[in-house]
């Protein structure tokens, strides 16, 4: 046997294994911990039922339904009720991202694990949340294959919001400044198209409502499993939305993939 025989060392994972098996652990973690699924879920439905009984009767949406006119946004939005930023946080805390750095793995790609984590999570709230929606009289208007596409841009909307959690999660410092920055993110559902028409705001607030990354994904989903209705009460047609939600779906996923991978790379 030769002993001078060099056997090269292997290669280190890539992006995909690195990011798989960071989100495999993760979700193994919301397994472990169900009280972060219970949460999540909750928190949805507890604003379903808040909207849907409370101040349902009074918000007027015209043609359409008010449950019709609110499931849609709530199961747009849902990314923004996700504790992402939290979890994010205690990673940091707990020094998980530090023996990460330390192996030769790609940097961004344990991130891409986490998105993937959170945007599994989302989506279960997401579903969550229709299935209720269904049981207090929410229905689709516009067929299956809608209703379908409906629910992949919610998961495409998941997946954006994930990469703001995990920067807020990055620059909170701590788990519960986490919590109080994550509120930061609640204006943006607040101010747009997600509880009432546009149309109801006042003068000077319509622009910002209506140009904002909510108004528009809420739109997008609203549109395609209500139909025609909606073109008269929203404003604008299902493509008008979809191109819209796709632009600030990029935008978000380029700007804060990047801020948080640089973010990263610093703790």
């Amino acid at each position: 046997m030769n002993t001078n025989t060099i056997v090269a060392p292997p290669h280190p994972p890539g992006v995909w294994i690195t990011a798989t098996t960071y989100a495999g652990r993760t979700v193994k973690q919301f397994i472990r911990t169900p009280q972060l699924l219970v949460v999540n879920a909750v928190t949805s439905v507890m604003f379903l039922l808040i909207f849907r009984y409370v101040f349902g009767g009074a918000l007027q949406t015209g043609p359409v339904a008010y449950v019709d006119f609110l499931i849609p946004a709530l199961a747009a939005v849902s990314g923004l009720f996700a504790g992402g930023a939290v979890g994010v946080a205690e990673d940091a805390d707990s020094g998980l991202f530090d023996r990460l750095r330390s192996l030769p793995v790609p940097r961004h790609a344990v991130l891409l694990g986490r998105s993937m984590a959170d945007t599994a999570l989302i989506t279960w709230g997401t579903i969550i949340t229709v299935i209720v929606g269904f049981a207090v009289g929410f229905r689709v208007h516009n067929g299956f294959a809608p209703a379908v596409l409906a629910l992949g841009f919610c998961v495409l909307f998941a997946a954006s919001f994930s990469w703001l959690q995990i920067f807020l999660g990055l620059v909170s410092g701590s788990a519960q400044a986490a919590q109080g920055i994550s509120f930061s993110v609640f204006p943006l559902i607040f101010v747009s198209s997600a509880y009432v028409p546009v149309s109801s705001m006042p003068g000077w607030m319509q622009p910002i409502a209506e140009n904002q990354p909510v108004t528009a994904m809420v739109g997008t989903v609203r549109a395609l499993v209500l139909g025609g209705d909606t073109e008269a009460l929203l404003g604008h047609s299902t493509t008008w939305f979809i191109v819209r939600a796709l632009l600030w779906s990029a935008a978000l996923l380029v700007v804060f993939g990047a801020l948080s991978t640089r973010r990263f790379a610093k703790l």
